[in-house]
């Protein structure tokens, strides 16, 4: 595919492979910069009910502006091709960090979750549920300091569906999610709301912190039997140094009902926070370190301008 132009986009090298679509990084040839370009399965693209769909619902996320959603630069067909060209972040994924690092620290965790947690509030504020969180969708690019050490972007929003009256099956008879992280709903076909993204970051979270999934079965079916009808093992089983509120936190973000889910991901993440001491928190400093300044001195007042000059500052002090 490499050199191959799309519309406006040539194909320079293959990024990422899946079930429906590929990605590939291309260049921009109206704008002279690199954009990362998915190309969705042929087959989809004969169906005329999922090309609408897809161009709809892809111009939908394009007016999704959130620092942790990667930009949606341009959704269209080209060629009997449906493409989607989004913003290109350099770095790596989840996946990749989670395979290369193993579990990850509580902090780290911490941080990740609440970038994706709000990128996932703010589509389910605009009506639109992700349906597929899992850590390959979520990127890692480097962080603007050591306070954030990395910026994390949530894509794959272009194969999205609204949220109202919508099940987790495509109209063509897909299954959309990953076995991993599916949320009950989405397997037995019953309406999704954000909820159910709720129940697939509580999925990542959880292997960040253990290094596993919650559930791993011999083959999908076992899978996706033990998301619709097993309680997680408790996160205390793969490690013992977090305190044991942990587990409930994880246990409701893992509920088999919406219902008893979190309403948001940023409640989940704060309720995760709060069970951990603080996870992904500043420290504060070990009281044997905090040097006493003395008594605390009140700021000074800044002087009043002169009376000549009180027209002029008089309607900012109203």
């Amino acid at each position: 595919m490499a050199g191959r132009e799309i519309a406006a986009y040539r194909i320079e090298a293959e990024i990422g492979r899946g079930g429906m679509a590929t990605v590939y990084r291309a260049r921009d040839l109206r704008l002279d910069r690199t954009v990362a370009l998915k190309l969705l399965s042929p087959g989809l693209a004969r169906n005329e009910v999922f090309r609408e769909r897809f161009i709809r619902e892809s111009r939908l996320a394009a007016g999704l502006d959130h620092p942790h959603i990667v930009p949606v630069f341009e959704a269209g067909e080209a060629d009997g091709v449906l493409y989607i060209a989004m913003r290109y972040v350099p770095g790596e994924d989840l996946r990749a960090l989670l395979d290369r690092q193993g579990r990850l620290s509580v902090d780290t965790t911490a941080r990740i979750a609440a970038q994706v947690a709000s990128a996932l509030d703010a589509a389910h504020a605009h009506g639109l549920v992700h349906r597929d969180v899992k850590p390959g969708n979520i990127l890692v690019a480097e962080g603007i300091d050591p306070d954030h050490p990395e910026h994390v972007y949530l894509a794959d929003f272009g194969l999205m569906k609204r949220s109202l009256s919508l099940t987790g099956l495509t109209s063509t008879g897909q299954f959309v999610g990953t076995v991993d992280y599916v949320a009950p709903e989405q397997i037995s076909g019953r309406p999704v709301d954000g909820r159910c993204d709720v129940y697939s970051l509580a999925c990542v979270v959880y292997e960040a912190l253990a290094g596993t999934p919650p559930f791993r079965r011999d083959d999908d079916l076992a899978q996706l039997w033990a998301h619709l009808n097993e309680p997680a093992p408790p996160l205390s089983s793969h490690r013992t140094d977090l305190p044991a509120g942990v587990d409930a936190v994880l246990a409701k973000g893992l509920a088999k009902s919406p219902d008893d889910r979190y309403g948001s991901c940023l409640a989940f993440v704060a309720a995760l926070r709060d069970a951990g001491g603080g996870l992904g928190k500043r420290a504060a400093p070990h009281p044997a370190t905090q040097v006493d300044h003395g008594p605390a001195v009140p700021a000074a007042q800044p002087p009043r301008p002169p009376a000549w000059a009180m027209p002029v500052f008089a309607p900012r002090e109203r």
